[in-house]
């Protein structure tokens, strides 16, 4: 496992979990002849690739020093890759939701509401946002303060739209409320954490 953990990080980890999220969403559009349902079924994907990935990132500060160990420094080592992981999946995500409304455009407009586009919209601007500063080069760019305001502010959002965009259909389908655990989870983490070390709480920034 250390062997694998070692050898699976930063760039090589970021182009695995990249290729891979393309071939499964290739594959899962072909079970439907890449037409309009088989596109739907891609959407569902990333949006839960997405949120996995997400969790990963976001809570992986706090286990680091809840429980630091092998794979819990592993993740804090690596969750720069985790985050831009991310940002592929969401952006495989837009462009399987630009296909669906081409595809079929009615099912597609009763399927969003202008509250999807702008909150969807400044969802996708913090992704952008976030991306572009994980490199050294652009994070020194706009300086620490700026940086974990930045990513402090969107990871909350985006924490915040996973909840609102899962927990919206636990009505009409009650198993999705198994969506919202890992995102529960990864909140009362980040809180624990962040009271063991009030020290430390940048950690919310991680």
């Amino acid at each position: 496992m250390s062997q694998r953990q070692s050898w699976l990080e930063g760039w090589r980890l970021l182009a695995a979990l990249s290729l891979s999220l393309i071939a499964l969403s290739l594959w899962i559009a072909s079970m439907r002849q890449f037409e309009a349902e088989g596109v739907r079924m891609v959407i569902r994907f990333t949006a839960r690739s997405s949120l996995t990935l997400f969790c990963l990132a976001f809570s992986a500060a706090a286990l680091a020093r809840l429980w630091p160990n092998a794979w819990t420094r592993w993740q804090c080592r690596n969750r720069r890759y985790l985050g831009l992981s991310f940002t592929a999946s969401h952006a495989i995500h837009a462009m399987a939701i630009i296909a669906f409304a081409n595809m079929d455009p009615s099912s597609f407009a009763e399927a969003t509401s202008a509250a999807s586009y702008i909150f969807g919209g400044i969802g996708y601007a913090f992704i952008i946002a976030m991306s572009a500063t994980s490199f050294d080069r652009t994070a020194a760019l706009i300086g620490p303060p700026a940086w974990r305001a930045l990513h402090l502010t969107a990871g909350y959002y985006l924490w915040f739209q996973f909840m609102v965009s899962f927990g919206k259909r636990v009505p009409a389908m009650p198993l999705y409320a198994a969506f919202l655990v890992p995102l529960l989870a990864v909140m009362a983490l980040r809180l624990i954490a962040m009271a063991a070390h009030p020290r430390g709480r940048t950690i919310a920034a991680g």
